[in-house]
C-alpha cells in the first residue's frame, strides 16, 4: 500500500498562483511519482496583524493529520503541525520578523520587538527535533537565515520550477517577472533603465502591493511596460523572447525566476545582495552579478543590448545550471527522511543541492 503523505501549506492569499503554489504542486507530483499517495492540505493563513498571525499558528498546531503516514510542511507557519512523522522542506519563515524586520520597522516599538521574539521562539521550537524529524531548506539563503536567527542547521535542496512550456526564442526585450513588491526592488530596475540609451523594452508582468508606485516611477519611460497578471503560457512566451531577465530582489530565498530564465537559455542580471540568485548566477558566465546600483545594472543591460550574441552564449551556460536541478532526487530524499522507500529510479541521481 502506498504511504499517505500530506504536503501541508498555507492557502494562497486571494487565490493567487505564484512561485510558492507552483512549488507545492511540484512537490506533490514528485512524491506521487516516487510512490506516495500525496496530497496538498491547504490551511488558511492570515498575516494582516499579529493577532491574526497567532490564530494562524494555532490553526496549524491544532490540525488533525492522523489519517496520514507522513507529513511534509513548507512555508510558515505550516511547520507548527503536530505529527510523529513530520519533516519540513522550508521555503521560508515569516521574513518580516526576520531579516526584513529592521527594513520594515526601523523604529519598532518594544511591543513589536517582543512579538518578533515570540515568533522566533515558536519557529525555533517547531523546526527542531522532536517536533520536526528532519529539516531541509530550498537554498543556502534560507539555511543561513535559520542558522543566524534560530540556531538550526538545514540540509539544502534547490528545487526546479514547474512552469510549463519553457523554451528558447529570440533575444529582444528585457523581462522582469514576479510580484510587484518593494522587496523585489522593481524600482531599482526602473532606475537602471535611465542609464540605458538602447531602445530596448523592459516588460514587467505581475501584480502586487506596490504596483502603483512602480508605475509612477516609470511613467516617463515609454520603453517600460507593465503587463499585469499574465497566463502561464504568456509568461513562457515572454521568457522565450527575452534578451535577458532582470531579477534584483533583496536576499531572495531561491528565486525560481532565475531557473526559469536559465531553462529558456536567457542570462540573468542580479545583485550581490539578492541572496540565492547571486549564488546561481556566475558573474560573466551565465549572467551578471552587480552591486545594487542602478548605473552598474544599466551598464550590463547596455552591454547585452549591444551584443545579443553574448546574451545567447551566457544563456546557454545557464541551461546547464537549470538542467542539474530536478524533482526526482528531492522526492527520494524526502521519502527516505519519512522512512519510506522511494521507487529505485527516483532515488537515483545527484544530490539536488550540488549546484
Amino acid at each position: 500500500m502506498k504511504p499517505r503523505v500530506a504536503v501541508v501549506v498555507p492557502s494562497a492569499a486571494r487565490g493567487e498562483i505564484g512561485g510558492a503554489e507552483r512549488f507545492f504542486a511540484g512537490l506533490r507530483d514528485a512524491l506521487i511519482d516516487s510512490g506516495a499517495a500525496a496530497e496538498i492540505v491547504a490551511v488558511p493563513s492570515d498575516e494582516s496583524d499579529f493577532a491574526a498571525i497567532e490564530r494562524s499558528y494555532l490553526r496549524f498546531y491544532d490540525l488533525d493529520l492522523g489519517g496520514f503516514d507522513g507529513v511534509i510542511s513548507s512555508k510558515s507557519p505550516s511547520y507548527l503541525v503536530r505529527h510523529p512523522n513530520h519533516v519540513c522542506y522550508l521555503l521560508h519563515t515569516m521574513r518580516v520578523f526576520y531579516d526584513m524586520f529592521e527594513v520594515e520597522y526601523p523604529h519598532a516599538s518594544a511591543a513589536m520587538v517582543r512579538q518578533r521574539g515570540l515568533i522566533h521562539a515558536f519557529d525555533s521550537a517547531a523546526l527542531a527535533p522532536p517536533h520536526t524529524r528532519r529539516l531541509f531548506a530550498i537554498g543556502e539563503e534560507v539555511a543561513l537565515r535559520l542558522r543566524k536567527f534560530n540556531g538550526l542547521d538545514a540540509e539544502v535542496m534547490r528545487c526546479p520550477s514547474t512552469l510549463a512550456g519553457l523554451h528558447g526564442g529570440s533575444f529582444g526585450h528585457l523581462l522582469l517577472p514576479g510580484r510587484l513588491h518593494r522587496w523585489k526592488r522593481v524600482d531599482l530596475a526602473i532606475e537602471a533603465m535611465r542609464h540605458v540609451r538602447a531602445p530596448v523594452a523592459l516588460l514587467i508582468p505581475g501584480i502586487g502591493e506596490d504596483a502603483n508606485r512602480f508605475q509612477r516611477l516609470a511613467r516617463r519611460d515609454a520603453r517600460i511596460r507593465f503587463l499585469g497578471r499574465v497566463s502561464d503560457e504568456a509568461l513562457a512566451a515572454l521568457y522565450a523572447d527575452a534578451l535577458a531577465v532582470l531579477f534584483v530582489p533583496r536576499h531572495e530565498d531561491l528565486g525560481l525566476i532565475t531557473l526559469e530564465a536559465f531553462a529558456c537559455g536567457k542570462p540573468v542580471i542580479t545583485c550581490s545582495d539578492s541572496g540565492e540568485p547571486a549564488r546561481l548566477v556566475a558573474d560573466g558566465e551565465n549572467g551578471f552579478v552587480c552591486a545594487p546600483d542602478a548605473r552598474e545594472i544599466g551598464a550590463r543591460i547596455s552591454l547585452l543590448a549591444a551584443e545579443p550574441d553574448r546574451a545567447r552564449v551566457l544563456g546557454e551556460r545557464g541551461r546547464l545550471v537549470a538542467a542539474r536541478i530536478a524533482w526526482r532526487p528531492i522526492a527520494g530524499r524526502l521519502m527516505a527522511a519519512l522512512g519510506f522507500s522511494p521507487q529505485p529510479e527516483c532515488a537515483a541521481g545527484a544530490a539536488p543541492a550540488a549546484v
